[in-house]
């Protein structure tokens, strides 16, 4: 104590000199005089870390012989009302902590369902094997670190277009093989495109085995960022959050700013008009596939940092998907980005109290009430492209 004393007269650091006024405050606690750990007890009223948190609590608790472990009553007063604000402000900071936690759960689910959106937008197609895609994605993200194991740190910005290429390739391929033939049958496309998930998966577990397969976080991305003493944000979520917002700041500057972006328009609001001026509407559908098969693949590549690879990642993101499309509003870029968010934000704040499954069970109940009342979703198209739905 004479030692920290001694240094806070002279420190310089911020960071440095708090610590030690707090490693002081807390010693005074035990002086044998009520005024000092009156003073120590307001010096220590607005740090919110746990220790002091529960040092200030331990005063309040009563002994063996029924008095109280701090005997002054000014002093018990003082620590009732620091603890008290304590608790308000620990309160506060939880919250946000959740409320990022939500985003960077919404923020894949914003990854995975623009892909759906835009080619359910463009070509009316409910692709199925879409979770597969993403599945893909994430396999591309273990093989490109197999490939690179003295270079984790950069191998996951190789394996962000080495994803995009896998899935946009297979994407292409998929829609002229398969989907082409099926426009307008929806019903044969779901089935159809259900066919390609499961070969997928079979075709996964052949390759590569059932067992779930652990993808490295690079160093730059492991950590915490810690801004207080009752608030820490993980850097892989933290990450993921500005990954998803720069993805999809790029993709509205291809949709607004490219000829590509201009012939998908054209073709989402009147696929017979943009045909008879000249536009290829079977290139665009195959580009359009591939774009949202893409991203799907960026989406598995995000997803390798929270969870391990296996065979049935896909199986578990493709519902939530679908019902950010629907609740966003379906080919609308911004509905997706707002309802991929909010039903992240509310699944987090939703599962400590209601647990994993209820928790769904409560935001699907939600979504059918609000699709009752709003069909077409948040965001619903307008004009000509609003006409097919």
């Amino acid at each position: 104590m004479a030692l920290l004393r001694d240094r806070v007269a002279v420190e310089t650091d911020p960071a440095v000199k708090d610590e030690i006024e707090i490693g002081l405050a807390v010693g005074a606690l035990d002086s044998a005089e009520p005024k000092a750990r009156l003073e120590a007890v307001s010096a220590l009223a607005g740090k919110v870390r746990p220790q002091v948190r529960n040092r200030l609590a331990a005063m309040l608790e009563k002994t063996a012989e029924g008095g109280f472990v701090e005997p002054d009553e000014a002093v018990r007063n003082a620590a009732t009302d620091a603890v008290r604000s304590i608790d308000r402000q620990r309160a506060f900071y939880s919250a946000i902590e959740t409320l990022f936690f939500g985003l960077s759960v919404g923020s894949v689910l914003v990854l995975v369902a623009i892909g759906l959106a835009i080619t359910f937008g463009v070509m009316g197609v409910i692709n199925m094997a879409h979770g597969e895609v993403m599945m893909l994605g994430a396999y591309t993200t273990y093989v490109v670190q197999l490939l690179m194991p003295n270079h984790i740190g950069a191998s996951i910005l190789v394996a962000i277009p080495a994803a995009f290429l896998v899935g946009g390739v297979f994407g292409v391929v998929l829609e002229r093989t398969i989907i082409r033939f099926l426009y307008g049958r929806p019903l044969e496309t779901l089935l159809a495109t259900f066919g390609v998930s499961l070969v997928l998966q079979q075709l996964v577990r052949s390759t590569f085995s059932a067992n779930n397969r652990s993808v490295e976080t690079p160093a730059w991305m492991s950590g915490t960022w810690q801004l207080n003493g009752a608030l820490s944000i993980t850097y892989n979520r933290l990450y993921i959050v500005i990954f998803t917002l720069i993805v999809f700041a790029i993709l509205v500057a291809v949709l607004k700013r490219t000829r590509l972006g201009l012939d998908i328009r054209a073709v989402s609001q009147n696929r017979s008009m943009a045909q008879a001026m000249g536009i290829r509407t079977e290139w665009v559908d195959a580009m359009t596939f591939g774009l949202g098969s893409g991203i799907a693949g960026i989406a598995g590549v995000a997803l390798s940092q929270f969870t391990n690879v296996g065979p049935n990642l896909g199986q578990s993101y493709i519902i939530d998907s679908f019902l950010v499309v629907v609740f966003g509003g379906v080919g609308n870029l911004w509905g997706t980005l707002v309802g991929g968010m909010s039903m992240g934000v509310v699944n987090q704040l939703l599962e400590p109290y209601a647990g994993a499954v209820l928790a769904k069970i409560f935001v699907l109940v939600a979504l059918i009430l609000f699709i009752q009342r709003w069909p077409r979703g948040l965001f619903p198209q307008t004009g000509r492209a609003a006409e097919s739905q």
